[in-house]
């Protein structure tokens, strides 16, 4: 099927053949012909299935069929995080050049007053964070009594990210006789609830990959010490001479730290995190797209909606605690249909978060400290075992544990002098085997 069957307007065909697109993704081929039948819809899909233009194409057809002459928005995008509104935007401005529309992303982290600005010279199609969305209605800047099409992208990360009281208050601004658009790439129970508030009769859309995204990935683990991390991140770099890779870490001054190591060390790198400034987060993400920085280093917050193609390895630093991010993070290295890799570094206290993993991906992660040769990787075999947890006892099991627990120490400093630096109960918790007798 080609986006001609699809009853699209030759401009919008027109832009869609410049940018490349000849055929509709699963997600586009099902969402459009409902949104261009007046369907509500919602539609289960991760990023990076083409969502965007599922819902961006239809809504640009059909504010073509009808002219308008007021000022504020016919169409309204909330997305949870700026660079996902900076991204959509783009691809708007991209499916709809050859129309005569306006479009804008209002969010946070910027100036207020060119936003303002552009709201009263006159929008078409505004896409807002719910944040700054209220900010300007509060302010009286903005009036959705006209919006005709609403479209909530990534609807599950804005309720993780505690949005739900701004978009129920959005939602209820808007005039009633509207058509919604609800994408989440889950269904729990909570988000059920909130289409059944929001949606009419929806019409639900699910496309489910031919694989999952961790099929077409190779996935290795190396087990680590937190303090070898960085040594261990360097020698992958360099030996694998990655060219774009995505880290992931835990919290926000690690990802400072990490990236300000790898350029002390020759490895072009930028850290994204809430913490940084709209201008500095765009930067980074251009000089990453572009090649100019070889690592990006992100937390999962400030990497959600970051679409960039060609991306060759992920590294979780930090293994996260949610299972479901995982797959997330890793997924972004085989776009498309492209395969990819994704390293992950698991220490003692991570060990609970990959059990987690494996148990949602249905696999083990293989392991792939015996397959490098540097000190770091070397170190990094130490922590296949389990740490062993202490037993808690009370009253006289007390006294056996600890007689337990000097005699395994005894064993354990035998093997110290036979294995090196690192202490004998360091030794037991990385997994080291007996030595011969």
């Amino acid at each position: 099927m080609e986006f001609e069957t699809l009853r699209i307007a030759e401009p919008i065909l027109k832009a869609l053949k410049e940018a490349g697109y000849i055929e509709p993704t699963p997600i586009q081929e099902k969402t459009i012909p409902l949104l261009l039948s007046g369907k509500d819809v919602i539609g289960i899909a991760q990023t990076g299935t083409g969502k965007t233009a599922a819902f961006g194409v239809p809504i640009l057809q059909k504010l073509n069929e009808k002219k308008y002459n007021g000022k504020g928005p016919r169409a309204l995008v909330l997305a949870p995080t700026r660079e996902l509104a900076a991204q959509i935007v783009e691809e708007f401005k991209s499916y709809g050049k050859f129309l005569n529309f306006n479009y804008l992303a209002v969010y946070g982290g910027v100036g207020i007053v060119p936003q303002i600005r552009a709201l009263r010279a006159g929008v078409d199609v505004l896409i807002a964070t719910p944040g700054r969305l209220i900010d300007l209605m509060n302010q009286g800047k903005v009036s959705l009594k006209n919006v005709e099409f609403l479209v909530l992208d990534e609807a599950d990360r804005m309720l993780d990210m505690g949005f739900l009281r701004d978009v129920k208050k959005i939602v209820k601004t808007c005039r009633e006789e509207r058509q919604v658009l609800f994408f989440s790439a889950t269904m729990s129970k909570e988000i059920s609830e909130l289409a059944d508030d929001f949606l009419k009769s929806p019409v639900r859309v699910e496309v489910t990959p031919q694989s999952t995204p961790v099929d077409k990935i190779e996935q290795c683990v190396f087990f680590v010490d937190r303090k070898n991390k960085e040594e261990l991140l360097l020698d992958l770099i360099k030996q694998q001479n990655m060219d774009r890779v995505l880290v992931f870490v835990g919290m926000k001054h690690k990802a400072n730290k990490v990236a300000m190591i790898l350029n002390k060390n020759g490895v072009e790198a930028a850290a994204i995190h809430g913490n940084k400034s709209q201008f500095q987060r765009e930067k980074a993400l251009r000089e990453f797209k572009c090649g100019a920085v070889r690592v990006l280093v992100a937390t999962d917050i400030a990497a959600r909606g970051i679409d960039v193609s060609n991306i060759s390895h992920v590294v979780n630093y930090d293994l996260p605690n949610e299972p479901e991010n995982y797959v997330h993070r890793i997924g972004r290295t085989a776009r498309a249909g492209e395969s990819g890799t994704a390293y992950s570094f698991c220490s003692a206290e991570e060990r609970n978060y990959l059990n987690q993993i494996e148990r949602v991906i249905k696999r083990k992660v293989e392991h792939a400290g015996h397959k490098w040769h540097s000190v770091a990787a070397k170190t990094a075999e130490g922590v296949e075992a389990k740490p062993r947890p202490r037993r808690q006892g009370i009253g006289r099991g007390r006294g056996r544990d600890r007689r337990k627990s000097g005699a395994r120490g005894r064993r354990n400093e035998s093997r110290s002098r036979r294995g090196g630096k690192v202490s004998g109960s360091r030794r037991v918790a990385m997994g080291r085997t007996r030595s011969r007798r």
